[in-house]
C-alpha cells in the first residue's frame, strides 16, 4: 500500500492487506513448498502428509494458487517455478536464511507497540545468540545476490585499483564489482562472523582470490588502508546521524584524493521526508531492530557528507527495475584528484549540487 489514504474504504483495504502475507508465512511455516517439491498433489494426499485438515489446506492452497505460487489443475496442485526453487528446501536455490528472517520479522512487527512506547529496539537486553550474525549475513547475501550484478554493471569504477565494501557483510557487492572489473582488488570490512560468510561465498567465485578481509568496528575504529572507492551499502540506516557523520570522516581519511564514497540506502527524497513509501516503512524496521537506526533524506545525508569534508555530492540514478532502493545511490567525492565519468550509460543522469 503506497497510495495516500483518503477514504474509509481505502483505510479498510490498507488494514486488510495483512491477509495475503499471513497466508504466505503460513505456507512457509508448514514447509508446504518443500513437501510439494516436484510432484502434483491432491488435497487429501497433501493434508495427510502434512497432518493438517483438508478444509484448511484446501482454502490455503486455493489462495496460494490465486497468488501464483501454486498451479491448480482440476483437484490437484503443484509448485510454480519460484515455489519449486527459492522456496523449496530441497533445491539448491533455496533462500533459507532470508525466508527465516522474513518469518521472524513478521512476528516481531506484531510487537510494534513495545518499541513505539519505549523508543527502543525489541529484546535489546538479550545477547545476540551464537550463529545469528552468520545467519543474518547469509540472509543479506540472498537479498542482494541478483541485484548486485545489475548495480555493478552501471556504477563505473574503471580506473580504481582498490575498493572497500564497508559493512559489506557477505561481500556480495564486492564480488559483483570484482567480477565486472578484472583489474580491481577489493576488501570487505565487517565483523568477524560476517567475514566468515564472505570467505565462504568468495571461495565459489573465480574473482574471489582478489578479495581480502578486515575485521573492524568502523563506528569506533579508524579504517585501515587507502582506497579509490568505498562502497557503503545498506548500512547508513543502522546508525544515528551522529554515528554516520563519524563514519563519513573515517571514510574520507581512508580515501585517496578524488576517491569516492558510494552510499546505497533507503533514502527519502521529498521535502517532508515521507517518500518513497518503502523507505519510510523501512524506518519502522530500524525502530524494531536497531539501537539508533532510521531512514534519512538524501538532502540531509549530503549535508553530513559536506560537513565531513567531501568536496561534492551527487545522486546517481539506476535503470528502473534494477535498483536496490529508489534513487538510492549517493556519490560523495574526496577533495583532490581529477574528475571522471561516473556512469557508463549516458541515459543515467545524476543530480549535482
Amino acid at each position: 500500500m503506497t497510495r495516500r489514504i483518503a477514504t474509509f474504504d481505502e483505510f479498510r483495504d490498507a488494514v486488510s492487506a495483512y491477509r495475503l502475507p499471513r497466508i504466505l508465512i503460513m505456507a512457509l511455516e508448514l514447509d508446504l513448498f518443500t513437501k510439494i517439491g516436484v510432484r502434483r498433489w491432491t488435497i487429501p494426499q497433501l493434508a495427510k502428509s502434512l497432518s493438517v485438515s483438508e478444509r484448511g489446506l484446501s482454502i490455503l492452497c486455493r489462495n496460494l494458487a490465486m497468488a501464483g505460487l501454486l498451479t491448480k489443475t482440476g483437484e490437484s496442485y503443484r509448485n510454480s517455478r519460484l515455489a519449486a526453487t527459492a522456496l523449496n528446501a530441497r533445491h539448491a536455490a533455496y533462500r533459507k536464511n532470508y525466508l527465516d528472517l522474513m518469518m521472524n520479522h513478521e512476528k516481531d512487527w506484531g510487537r510494534l507497540g513495545e518499541s513505539v512506547r519505549t523508543g527502543r529496539q525489541l529484546d535489546e537486553d538479550v545477547p545476540e545468540e551464537p550463529g545469528y550474525r552468520q545467519r543474518f549475513t547469509w540472509a543479506m547475501h540472498y537479498r542482494t545476490v541478483e541485484t548486485a550484478p545489475k548495480i555493478a554493471a552501471q556504477v563505473d569504477v574503471h580506473g580504481a585499483a582498490m575498493l572497500l565494501d564497508l559493512g559489506g557483510g557477505p561481500g556480495t557487492y564486492a564480488m559483483a564489482f570484482l567480477s565486472k572489473h578484472p583489474r580491481l582488488r577489493a576488501t570487505v570490512g565487517d565483523r568477524p562472523a560476517a567475514l566468515e560468510v564472505a570467505r565462504e561465498i568468495a571461495a565459489t567465485h573465480k574473482a574471489g582470490s582478489r578479495l581480502s578481509y578486515v575485521p573492524i568496528d568502523f563506528t569506533q575504529e579508524a579504517i585501515p588502508g587507502t582506497y579509490d572507492v568505498i562502497w557503503y551499502s545498506n548500512v547508513l540506516h543502522i546508525y544515528s546521524p551522529e554515528t554516520n557523520r563519524a563514519i563519513f570522516r573515517r571514510a574520507l581519511a581512508a580515501l585517496n584524493p578524488g576517491g569516492r564514497l558510494l552510499i546505497q540506502d533507503a533514502f527519502l527524497h521529498d521535502r517532508e521526508g515521507l517518500r518513497p513509501a518503502e523507505a519510510n516503512l523501512f524506518a519502522v524496521s530500524m525502530l524494531l531492530f536497531t539501537e539508533e537506526g532510521n531512514t534519512y533524506t538524501a538532502a540531509a545525508t549530503r549535508g553530513w557528507l559536506k560537513e565531513a569534508g567531501f568536496s561534492r555530492t551527487k545522486v546517481l540514478r539506476m535503470k528502473p527495475g534494477t535498483e536496490d532502493w529508489e534513487d538510492g545511490i549517493l556519490e560523495a567525492v574526496a577533495p583532490g584528484g581529477l574528475s571522471s565519468k561516473r556512469l557508463k550509460n549516458p541515459v543515467q543522469q545524476g543530480r549535482s549540487k
